[in-house]
């Protein structure tokens, strides 16, 4: 049994949405013909509230286009230290839109109205001009953190008032509504551009949309063609995407539950030295330095057991639609003979 809990972008497509992708309807969405992508792009904006939406290969190309288009080269954008545009996008920040990152430490990764208000630059020659506010939900790095609706409208409402712009990397947003319960149409207005991935929690084998007003759409097409984004017949992956917003949000409340199962044993270990709260699917804990992690990730590995690691003797389990119920009762039986 091979049980892989390096991240929930792992799983493989469902025979549904197999049968769904073999079905797509194609065209080139360069030309913006693919009636498949379009669909999904018009379901998406209208989820969250947004006049259009965009479909990209990636997460990572969602939140660099938004960031391009809402900033200008000396701008700053404000972020979490932890946040996945500034650690795991490759400098893009800098690189693709010549801004820099002014990095705030917020609470498991999920920063306040108030820190935000206190960074802002004022307005002199010589210092950069505070532009965009970027918040990730949930938080990946802190473990699966999620904002509250209140919180979000706390910054939103900071953000109008001094004139900022705000994006959401929502790379694993349906985590988020699944668990705060609140909804994608209250989410959408409080953010000037939202990303969203479809193949982290809901199970698609590649693709993330990124939604705003349609001039801000307009723009990000052009971005993303210069990012090297523009794809052809990319309605199969759009037609998985449709087919995970149909069946792969509610089951989202399973990962959850076998996240909160596999915790509930990780912290009885002798050998475990911290696990951040777990409160969504994903899971890091560190170990005791008694328990070399080279030492623990050879035994999950004779295990048949994958996951990642993230950081000094740090480990990351996530879990996802290909996990279920015998791969965490094993996982655990494994865990416990560990010594």
């Amino acid at each position: 049994m091979k049980i892989d809990l390096r991240s929930d972008t792992v799983t493989r497509p469902t025979p549904g949405m197999l049968d769904a992708i073999c079905k797509a309807e194609v065209g080139d969405d360069v030309f913006g013909e693919d009636p498949t992508i379009n669909a999904l792009e018009e379901r998406a904006a209208k989820m969250f509230g947004k006049e259009a939406g965009l479909f990209c290969p990636s997460g990572t190309m969602t939140n660099q286009i938004a960031i391009n288009v809402l900033t200008k080269p000396g701008d700053e954008v404000v972020c979490d230290y932890t946040s996945h545009i500034y650690q795991y996008e490759g400098g893009g920040i800098a690189r693709n839109s010549g801004v820099q990152a002014k990095l705030l430490t917020g609470d498991r990764g999920r920063i306040s109205a108030t820190q935000v208000e206190e960074s802002i630059n004022q307005i002199f020659d010589w210092l950069t001009r505070t532009k965009l506010v970027s918040i990730e939900n949930t938080v990946n790095k802190a473990g699966g953190s999620f904002y509250t609706l209140q919180q979000m409208k706390d910054l939103s409402e900071v953000c109008h008032r001094n004139g900022l712009l705000m994006h959401l990397d929502g790379a694993r947003i349906f985590n988020a509504v699944i668990e705060a319960g609140y909804t994608p149409a209250q989410i959408g207005p409080l953010f000037n551009s939202i990303s969203v991935c479809m193949s982290k929690g809901l199970g698609a084998p590649a693709g993330s949309l990124l939604l705003g007003t349609k001039d801000f759409i307009r723009e990000a097409r052009r971005a993303r063609k210069v990012f090297g984004g523009g794809m052809r017949q990319a309605g199969y992956f759009a037609a998985a995407g449709l087919y995970a917003l149909d069946n792969h949000i509610d089951r989202l409340k399973e990962d959850h539950r076998r996240a909160k199962v596999l915790a509930e044993a990780i912290n009885k270990l002798p050998y475990i030295k911290e696990l951040l709260p777990v409160e969504t699917n994903i899971l890091i804990f560190t170990l005791h330095d008694a328990i070399p992690l080279d030492y623990f990730m050879e035994i999950l590995n004779d295990n048949g057991i994958q996951c990642a690691i993230f950081g000094k003797q740090t480990v990351r389990f996530v879990t996802h639609l290909d996990i279920d119920d015998n791969m965490i009762d094993k996982t655990i039986s494994v865990l416990k003979k560990i010594n």
